[in-house]
């Protein structure tokens, strides 16, 4: 399990209010369905732009935001928690002399706005003062009144509790008829309606999807007391209620008797086998360390991506900005000017907010950027990296990327991960013709526990599931695998990645950054794919 998202799960039975992103008041589930009137948007924006205007401001930006959040947790045949909340209110950003000023209220009306634009203009003077450089904000250009929706079929907001509760309730029923001993299900859902408004003049509505099903099954050995788990291995995604309803041609068949899922999820289905699994897992014999040929699912794919890749690209983190709290990145300027080789020829890395499906999907910016895509590294060679406006100049850039992040109308917003995607191989290749050609290798499925260093250069990952490769066929489940590597002697050892038709997202739900922290929600794409000579560690071993 992803280190972020332990924490947010082991904190879930202790007090289910203490999720990350998601503070509010507590609502009922049935005023999700309502809106804010879009005149009132419109009022209340023009009167914060307004204000700033007539004090001389350089820029100004007013965000309204109507942020939504349910989660529904349930263990065997209990429901734990559900919880409803909705957030509401006006951040207000202005640049003064150089310099930056944000406030924020949760008064939506023309007269809160207003006072909270003469509150940010009197911070940015005060910042001005001691500013040794002005911002330089790259050209924008307004685009009127536009809009942008996450194309969803069925709204997971406004779907009954009771439906989503007996889903869960049924997969747990599914997974311990199974086999599982414990089982315990959530479903996290997120809507933003999310309003922009600039004195580049845009005004940008936006309404924001995002849905996420996890699961843990336990198997015990109650012989010996010891047990083993199986995460499910869906992963969390830019879509409705429609990805939980299962369709047969989302489900893909993989060696090993293996099931993963791309743009719908049998949660059921996933249950049953994590169960099976689980106890298949008590019995699997313990790695024997070394180097092998790992081949690797895009489940677990994409957190290696995610760390070594999206993270050390982000330019406040190569720029010093992140130090205190997440760190730094080896991936230095310098490196891009000289050409670095951050991977094998095979390997190109490209970010990405407009795919459909993914977390990172929106239309616009936090700061009115119209979103797109681009290369980060491109044929093992490192190129670019992820800017915002503010950004733009140091890289020589005469535009931003579209980078910036806010998870709340109240927070002011920075630069976050894009999408960041491994691109498929080019030549026709499936799992099967890949594990083929491995003599000597592992399978590896789903995330596991990791441990990385501040500059992203040393890591090692773990995973779900684990299937020893001999001789071109898998040979069975192995355990107590992780995988130690330094990213650009990783992703230099990238042999081989399949084709497009086995290209699936992975993501995190709840990615932290920033302090005060803020969370975001990001995808990461792959095709399975090779990496020859990987050390190998045993984890059930203890050296003393």
């Amino acid at each position: 399990m992803h280190r972020r998202d332990f924490l947010i799960m082991g904190g879930l039975g202790a007090c289910g209010l203490a999720l990350p992103g998601f503070a509010g008041r507590a609502v009922a589930a049935e005023s999700f369905a309502a809106v804010l009137d879009p005149g009132l948007k419109k009022r209340t924006a023009d009167a914060a732009l307004n204000v700033a205007r007539q004090a001389g401001a350089g820029y100004c930006d007013v965000r309204i935001g109507r942020y939504l959040r349910q989660a529904l947790m349930t263990r065997e045949d209990k429901v734990e928690n559900v919880i409803n909340t909705e957030s509401v209110g006006v951040g207000v950003r202005v640049l003064v002399d150089g310099a930056w000023g944000f406030a924020a209220t949760s008064v939506v009306s023309e007269d809160g706005a207003a006072q909270a634009a003469r509150q940010a203009l009197a911070i940015a003077r005060a910042n001005a003062g001691i500013q040794r450089e002005p911002v330089r904000l790259a050209p924008v250009q307004g685009v009127g009144e536009v809009s942008w929706r996450t194309p969803i079929r069925r709204n997971a907001m406004t779907v009954p509790v009771a439906e989503k509760v007996e889903l869960l309730l049924d997969v747990n029923a599914a997974a311990i008829n199974a086999g599982a001993d414990f089982v315990a299900s959530r479903l996290f859902l997120v809507n933003e309606q999310k309003y922009f408004a600039s004195t580049d003049g845009s005004y940008i509505d936006q309404d924001v999807h995002r849905i996420w099903a996890p699961f843990t099954v336990t198997a015990v050995d109650k012989a010996s007391g010891r047990f083993r788990t199986r995460d499910g291995l869906s992963a969390p995604m830019g879509m409705g209620y429609e990805f939980m309803e299962p369709d047969p041609r989302a489900r893909v068949a993989l060696p090993g008797d293996l099931v993963a899922y791309a743009d719908a999820y049998d949660m059921r289905e996933d249950a049953v086998a994590a169960a099976r699994q689980a106890r298949a897992k008590l019995k699997a014999p313990s790695v024997e360390p070394g180097r092998y040929d790992l081949v690797l699912d895009p489940s677990n794919l994409f957190l290696t991506i995610h760390e070594n890749v999206g993270h050390p690209l982000e330019l406040d983190r190569v720029l010093g900005y992140e130090a205190n709290y997440a760190g730094t990145s080896f991936a230095t300027l310098d490196k891009r000017d000289a050409g670095f080789r951050y991977g094998s020829e095979r390997v190109s890395f490209v970010a990405d907010r407009t795919r459909p499906g993914s977390l990172g999907a929106v239309g616009y910016d936090d700061e009115g950027v119209k979103t797109g895509r681009w290369d980060l590294v491109r044929d093992g060679v490192l190129v670019d990296y992820q800017c915002t406006r503010d950004q733009a100049h140091i890289l020589g850039k005469q535009a931003s990327d579209g980078c910036s992040y806010a998870d709340s109308w109240s927070s002011v917003q920075f630069q976050r991960m894009p999408n960041v995607s491994l691109e498929p191989g080019p030549g026709p290749l499936s799992v099967a013709e890949m594990i083929g050609d491995v003599e000597r290798g592992i399978y590896i499925h789903g995330r596991g526990s990791y441990s990385i260093d501040q500059q992203r250069y040393n890591a090692q990952f773990g995973g779900q599931l684990f299937y020893e490769i001999r001789n071109g066929e898998i040979a069975g489940m192995i355990e107590d695998v992780a995988y130690q590597i330094r990213t650009p002697e990783f992703w230099g050892a990238c042999s081989a990645i399949c084709d497009e038709r086995d290209f699936r997202l992975g993501g995190s739900f709840f990615d932290g950054k920033g302090q005060p922290p803020q969370v975001s929600a990001v995808s990461h794409g792959a095709a399975t794919a090779r990496f020859d000579a990987i050390n190998v560690i045993n984890t059930a071993r203890n050296l003393g």
